[in-house]
């Protein structure tokens, strides 16, 4: 499993989809991440800012609120028009207290139940004009901001101490809660953007899938050239693929003229040599007959290699197998009336992605061999090979017979062209090498093997169109 995920993945970082949508994601979400890290950045420092304007106001409006009356005592009744100064615990606190000897009272907010400490001014020291701002701890354990300033009341100059205290953990929890919301928002906004880009992507792409499909019909056997109209981008690949296709087939069909024109020059001359043996009928002339008959076989071999490999990377034929094998049986049946033939193959749909006359030699030349061999019966079956779930792509071929069978330490040497195991039986010894040339040919798998009939089993693994 593990093997088969890193094959997989790798197949992902293969696609030119996956790569787009993979490199347009990460840099949405890295964008995302710094507009976020940016607005929250932003927001944190207005708010810091209008919240220490809205204690510096809170501050100036105590001070013009506070006065000493001729006794030395504070006196005043501060308004700073905000309710949360009445509210006890709310973390919104004023206190007015003496500084300068002589000077006597406190005035605290209704909402101030305890006293809230101060740092020494050693620590925190009063900057230039007169004031210091320092954290501290309120009754109720929330965080404040408290700014402080020191001022003189009348002209004996006697000061106070005035304080102005805010309720830091609210602006912090409204902070957290800015931050939040804008954090949902844009994640929704990316993966909407996400989303439509790679909706974006793949419909952009889409063209490269169909001109995929055209080169599948093509290679298939189904079409002849990429058909369609394509976006500009693609079409000069689209009309250069086409010419290809073009050229190629012209160098098939002139490879296949050439091919029909040396097998005939070449056949007159070799059968006036099997005439001439045969009519000596010496040594001499059977000499003549096994030679001639061996340049024969050597020429019909090559010939037909030449045409298989000529066709093989050009246009893949299509051949149904079923149809070709029950023509095979037939044909056997009537030359060898007293043997019995049976065919096993379903009806699902096996295309041989080859030119009919090659499945017929290769199925032939293996029925001819098992025919020759068998006692009594034959058998031939054809399926799909299934993998995995999917839809198979080969198709596995078995012709078994009932005779002596080989050894499995000859199975190697029975397909040495020219190689008989037997004497005796008639035959030039190039059935099974042919079948073995041509099954490489087309990519496929020739297998020698004991057949539970007691016989020799040959299984043929070749490819499908699909």
């Amino acid at each position: 499993m593990p093997q088969t995920g890193s094959i997989r993945l790798q197949s992902a970082f293969r696609s030119l989809a996956f790569r787009v949508i993979a490199f347009s994601t990460i840099w949405a979400i890295l964008a995302l991440v710094v507009i976020t890290t940016v607005i929250a950045a932003l927001y944190r420092q207005a708010s810091e800012r209008g919240f220490e304007s809205l204690l510096s106001a809170h501050l100036f409006n105590l001070i013009g609120s506070v006065g000493v009356s001729p006794t030395g005592q504070l006196t005043g009744s501060p308004d700073l028009g905000d309710l949360r100064f009445s509210i006890p615990g709310s973390g919104w606190y004023y206190s007015v207290e003496p500084v300068s000897p002589g000077l006597k009272g406190e005035i605290r907010s209704t909402s101030m139940l305890e006293k809230v400490a101060s740092p020494p001014l050693a620590q925190v020291p009063f900057n230039s004009a007169f004031q210091r701002s320092y954290q501290a701890s309120g009754p109720q354990g929330q965080k404040l901001q408290v700014l402080e300033s020191e001022f003189v009341l009348d002209p004996q100059n006697r000061a106070a101490r005035f304080r102005v205290m805010g309720n830091r953990s609210e602006l912090e929890a409204e902070i957290s809660g800015f931050e939040g919301r804008l954090l949902g928002y844009l994640a929704l906004f990316g993966a909407g953007m996400i989303a439509i880009n790679a909706v974006a992507i793949l419909f952009g792409l889409r063209p490269l899938g169909r001109v995929r499909a055209a080169l599948a019909q093509v290679r298939e056997g189904t079409a002849r050239r990429l058909d369609g109209s394509f976006p500009t981008e693609i079409e000069p690949l689209a009309n250069e693929t086409n010419a290809l296709i073009e050229n190629n087939r012209r160098i098939v069909e002139r490879s296949r003229t050439q091919v029909g024109n040396l097998a005939h020059s070449l056949k007159t001359p070799l059968a006036v040599l099997l005439n001439e043996g045969r009519a000596m009928g010496d040594s001499r002339g059977r000499m003549i007959v096994d030679q001639a008959s061996a340049m024969q076989h050597q020429v019909e071999h090559y010939l037909q290699r030449a045409r298989v490999a000529a066709q093989r990377d050009s246009v893949v034929f299509r051949t149904p197998v079923k149809p070709v094998l029950e023509r095979l049986v037939r044909v056997m049946a009537k030359v060898n009336p007293d043997k019995v033939i049976t065919l096993s193959a379903r009806d699902e749909p096996m295309i041989f992605a080859g030119e009919r006359e090659d499945l017929e030699e290769i199925a032939g030349n293996l029925l001819e061999n098992a025919m020759k061999w068998s006692r009594k019966s034959v058998a031939i079956s054809a399926s799909l090979i299934e993998s995995a779930g999917t839809a198979a792509h080969r198709f596995q071929m078995s012709i078994e017979d009932d005779g002596p069978g080989i050894p499995e330490a000859q199975t190697r040497e029975a397909l040495q062209r020219g190689k008989r195991l037997d004497e005796t039986k008639p035959g030039s010894g190039l059935g099974l090498a042919i079948v073995a040339d041509l099954v490489k040919e087309y990519d496929g798998v020739l297998r020698l093997e004991q057949s539970p009939l007691g016989g020799l089993r040959a299984n043929v693994q070749l490819k499908c169109a699909e």
